[in-house]
């Protein structure tokens, strides 16, 4: 595999909605050109939004009448896969040349799921990523993915998948990606922690991988006129931290902190086998005569006709 230019797009989820969010994601063709990135990965949640600070009317036992609207409201704000708008972005990566990885919300019947959306130059969209658990109150709007939708891609920078942001910390979930090859790792998320960077430092050293992950920017409370409570109305509501990395946990570029924009860095994934000489997580290092890990790739919907 030659070397490739990878990116991240560090960008957020504008406050006039999908079309609007989507028209910026659109924005940046001159820039992913002009970068010769061949890939770009995009936050966690980014057509959809991430409506960080939202309660959704719940209380324990209960529900109130504007919780409900307020998730009528997101709902309404989420894509379908396909649609509309992934028929854009497989556009976008057609007249960039450049492979896609971005976070969406998806509307599957009348529930949601966070999604992470593969695209490819000549064959649009070509594969999707259902966030397998969400994070804490996440999982009052947000359904839980099954097995079937861990893919893991051959692509032109090398074989690539994605894995939405805190997926990032369960062990399994990391083993089962490491197990079937994956080269590039791509973590979209909405998490702006100095221990993000550790994390992905981590991944990165312990599969012995690229890691590209995209985190959404938003500003604060005071200056997008909303209320959010226990939360500084000063303070960004996300402030980034999108960073590429090194099979040895070197970072290539970033993290891009404050700002929108777009990251990159030169890889070779022929690095990867020099790097893995003394590691290999799921190879020689790995002791299948004590630890085995089963990975259920069936569908599981919650009805099924035979």
């Amino acid at each position: 595999m030659p070397k490739s230019i990878v990116a991240a797009l560090q960008i957020g989820a504008l406050p006039g909605g999908k079309g609007e969010t989507l028209e910026q994601i659109l924005s940046y063709e001159g820039a992913i050109i002009e970068a010769g990135a061949q890939l770009v990965v995009m936050p966690e949640a980014l057509l959809g939004g991430y409506p960080k600070g939202e309660g959704f009317g719940t209380q324990l036992g209960y529900r109130l009448p504007e919780g409900r609207e307020a998730f009528a409201r997101y709902f309404a704000n989420a894509i379908d896969v396909p649609g509309v708008e992934t028929e854009a972005l497989a556009g976008l990566s057609a007249r960039t040349g450049a492979n896609l990885v971005l976070g969406v919300i998806e509307r599957s019947g009348s529930s949601l799921y966070c999604t992470a959306l593969y695209f490819d130059p000549q064959q649009g969209l070509v594969g999707k990523h259902r966030k397998l658990m969400p994070t804490g109150t996440e999982r009052l709007i947000w359904g839980k993915g099954d097995g079937s939708t861990l893919p893991v891609l051959d692509t032109q920078v090398g074989r690539v998948g994605a894995v939405i942001c805190w997926e990032n910390m369960m062990p399994l979930l990391r083993t089962a990606m490491y197990a079937q090859g994956i080269e590039v790792w791509c973590a979209p998320t909405v998490d702006e922690r100095e221990m993000w960077q550790v994390s992905m430092r981590h991944v990165a050293h312990e599969g012995r991988c690229f890691v590209v992950s995209a985190c959404q920017v938003q500003d604060s409370p005071e200056a997008l006129g909303l209320e959010v409570a226990n939360w500084p109305a000063q303070r960004p509501l996300i402030a980034g931290g999108s960073v590429i990395v090194g099979p040895m946990g070197d970072v290539l570029a970033g993290p891009l902190v404050g700002r929108a924009g777009l990251i990159s860095a030169q890889i070779d994934t022929d690095d990867l086998v020099k790097a893995r000489y003394d590691y290999d997580v799921v190879g020689h290092y790995a002791r299948p005569d004590v630890f085995e890990l089963s990975v259920d790739q069936r569908p599981r919907p919650g009805v099924r006709f035979t």
